[in-house]
């Protein structure tokens, strides 16, 4: 569940329609280039993609319950009862019952920290800080802890906005350290790239990322060492619609998959699908049924693999 808030928390930054044009003696509009606007963060290219075709989809029962205890402090308890899939030597999927309760504090303060607590009753337990140090320098820690060994995981990223480009430095366990860095190149185009280092593996890599950006469309590219490739687009049909694919090319493995799908905002509910070229189709139904209640209903269905998840759920609380 946590895997999409780091998407759905993100911050509005300012469209490439920001950017100052001047008009010169001739009449013909002249980009100021030294006012360029600022880029999205690195790791968050893809958002608007990610949001519509990979919303959190699950398979079971899912209740949510969110309590403010004033504006800054609430409390939240998830509910899930289902099935996992588990790894299996040949192709068949092989899944067994799960459920798990669990409780999580938040504090934030929309100036400057969030504070975020999760516990699991199977032993798992995450937090997540953040804390801006100036409007432009900010410092976030995740950290994650299991009782299997080699499981737990902690992460440090420190970031910086500039006047139009964002930087970050990474350093985490398991001796792991990157960097990346994205900048706006005209109101429209920003590019950017990331290196890594993993000491424990002895691995290295280095990725090169752009981002087309308008006001109805939005088209990214992605190429990493490790030999991923990866190419999205966004189409803006109106306020309400939207229409997204993307591509995904493994150069080792010799794969690729394309998927295509939708994202509808009506007035009482959000309309997300997808179909891909490996033959799983899926849907995810979000329908307000009053102010901080909401109904959920999940699908998804592979007829290759004779994988059928279905799930329904609701979420109470904002």
């Amino acid at each position: 569940m946590g895997g999409a808030v780091s998407y759905a928390a993100a911050a509005v930054l300012p469209s490439p329609a920001d950017a100052k044009e001047k008009t010169d003696n001739k009449g013909v509009d002249s980009v100021d280039w030294l006012n360029l606007p600022c880029p999205v963060k690195y790791e968050e290219i893809q958002r608007e993609n990610i949001m519509s075709l990979k919303p959190e989809l699950f398979e079971g029962l899912r209740f949510d319950f969110t309590k403010p205890l004033n504006q800054r402090f609430s409390l939240s308890h998830s509910l899930f009862m289902g099935s996992v899939e588990v790894p299996s030597q040949g192709a068949q999927i092989i899944k067994v019952p799960a459920a798990h309760y669990e409780f999580g504090a938040n504090l934030i303060d929309q100036r400057m920290t969030m504070l975020i607590g999760r516990i699991l009753t199977d032993g798992r337990m995450s937090a997540r800080i953040k804390y801006d140090v100036t409007d432009r320098f900010s410092i976030k820690v995740n950290a994650q802890i299991t009782n299997e060994p080699h499981f737990s995981q902690g992460m440090f990223h420190f970031d910086y906005r500039g006047g139009d480009y964002q930087a970050q430095l990474q350093l985490g366990n398991n001796a792991f350290y990157g960097f990346n860095y994205i900048q706006s190149v005209t109101p429209t185009l920003a590019l950017g790239g990331e290196v890594f280092w993993l000491g424990q593996q002895r691995k290295s890599g280095i990725g090169f990322a752009g981002r087309y950006n308008t006001d109805k469309a939005i088209a990214t590219a992605q190429f990493a060492s490790t030999g991923i490739l990866s190419l999205t687009y966004v189409q803006r049909v109106s306020d309400k619609v939207s229409l997204a694919s993307d591509f995904l090319y493994n150069w080792n493995s010799k794969e690729a998959t394309t998927t295509v799908g939708y994202d509808y905002l009506l007035r009482q509910c959000r309309l997300r699908g997808r179909l891909d070229t490996n033959g799983c189709v899926a849907a995810f139904l979000e329908e307000r049924l009053n102010l901080g209640v909401n109904f959920l209903l999940s699908a998804e269905i592979d007829h290759w693999k004779k994988d059928y998840k279905f799930g329904f759920g609701m979420t109470v609380g904002e």
